[in-house]
């Protein structure tokens, strides 16, 4: 999360974890690095969430005496969806191609793309700043707490460990801090397809909500939701206490009613806001639908191939993208959730996106030919890094506004 996050132990190099703190949605078809950390070697907390102990100094060592860390704050009622992408002399705080451990699908100078000016922008809301995030503060603010990035890769684009792990867990001992990614590309209960298993449509219990995350909501203070991608594929839903079908999105060959899939997307924020909210003090976030930027079909080797942002009102935002962004701001608010609005500041950046170079060197000895784009998930840096930014100035509102965090 902006620059490089690290606990004040000691780390050894190799294990950087992103700073997007706050999950493959292109694997049929998830921003953001959250923390960018050196890391100790993982061992299990849970039977089902490897663990890292993240141990290690960065500018100073962590002696048991109490610091006072200030976090630079943006103007406290700031709108920061609403503003532009400013060039940035400075570039980004932390070195995509030194980092060893950015998801190769999202290391895009370690991939060889050829151009940099995606890395010089930063997003200036209007009339407000948004200073660059700090790692220090951040850990800071999250003393005895657990954040939690559920979602899909999108979630895990903000929260980037370059490993595959759909669940996994970051231990910072000096500030008894801790950090979560739990996959739930629909946040209810679901089945994912699988060619594997002859399942060509996902299948969703709208009534549930994903167990995987929410039977540990009693010790995560915040939670950050974030999915979308997977609800535009073939599915079919279900009551799952009334035993019924309540129809499907783009399913020809079964005799279901077709119903789309904005109605089912809100339900499915509704449950999972309904759990995460449960009448305590937990603090919800949902980060909005982040669009994708495809010019030409996404399985037909479309592409991406902006190399410099949009301005305000250039290239207005896609119905169906504004649609999915409202259904979640009605949702957040009803909840009571915080909303990490970044539709529209996404759908400014089609230059920030893998392309091709989601795999190393894709025209390496000359060759022409087109390839798969990866126009859905960002590069590392890159405007993912934003996200983290607003998220810290979110955790900030709180924990000023309760004198210590939230829960």
């Amino acid at each position: 999360m902006g620059g490089v996050l690290k606990d004040h132990k000691a780390a050894p190099p190799g294990h950087c974890l992103t700073r997007k703190l706050l999950t493959r949605s292109l694997y049929a078809l998830f921003l953001l690095g959250i923390l960018h950390i050196c890391l100790f070697p993982r061992r299990p907390l849970q039977a089902h969430i490897p663990s890292i102990i993240a141990t290690g100094t960065g500018t100073g060592t962590d002696t048991g005496t109490t610091t006072t860390t200030t976090v630079a704050a943006a103007t406290d009622d700031c709108d920061y969806s609403v503003g532009q992408w400013v060039r940035a002399a400075a570039g980004p705080q932390y070195n995509g191609s030194s980092c060893a451990t950015i998801k190769d699908g999202q290391n895009c100078m370690a991939h060889g793309r050829p151009d940099a000016g995606y890395l010089y922008w930063r997003w200036q809301p209007q009339g407000c700043s948004l200073p660059p995030f700090d790692a220090v503060a951040f850990l800071h603010l999250l003393r005895d707490r657990h954040v939690a990035f559920v979602g899909d890769s999108m979630a895990r684009n903000q929260l980037d460990d370059g490993e595959e792990g759909k669940f996994r867990r970051w231990r910072f001992p000096s500030h008894n801090a801790t950090v979560s990614v739990f996959w739930s590309p629909f946040l209810v209960e679901g089945v994912e397809k699988s060619a594997a298993a002859g399942l060509d449509h996902n299948e969703l219990f709208l009534d549930e909500v994903d167990r995987r995350w929410a039977a540990e909501l009693g010790s995560i203070h915040w939670v950050v939701l974030s999915v979308g991608h997977w609800f535009l594929h073939p599915a079919v839903y279900y009551d799952k206490r009334g035993g019924a079908v309540l129809g499907c999105h783009y399913c020809p060959n079964l005799n279901h009613t077709e119903v789309g899939f904005f109605g089912v997307y809100q339900r499915a924020f509704r449950t999972a806001l309904a759990a995460a909210t449960g009448g305590s003090a937990r603090n919800v976030v949902v980060a909005t639908f982040s669009p994708a930027h495809f010019e030409g079909e996404w399985d037909k080797a479309g592409a991406c191939p902006k190399t410099e942002p949009y301005s305000p009102g250039e290239k207005p935002l896609q119905w169906m993208d504004m649609e999915l962004r409202r259904l979640q701001l009605e949702e957040a608010a009803a909840a009571g959730a915080a909303p990490l609005d970044v539709t529209a500041m996404a759908g400014m950046r089609p230059d920030g996106h893998p392309g091709p170079y989601m795999r190393a060197f894709p025209f390496a000895g000359g060759a022409t030919e087109r390839v798969q784009n990866d126009c859905v998930h960002w590069c590392l840096p890159g405007p993912v890094d934003a996200w983290n930014e607003i998220l810290l100035q979110l955790v900030r509102r709180r924990s000023l506004a309760v004198g210590g965090g939230g829960r």
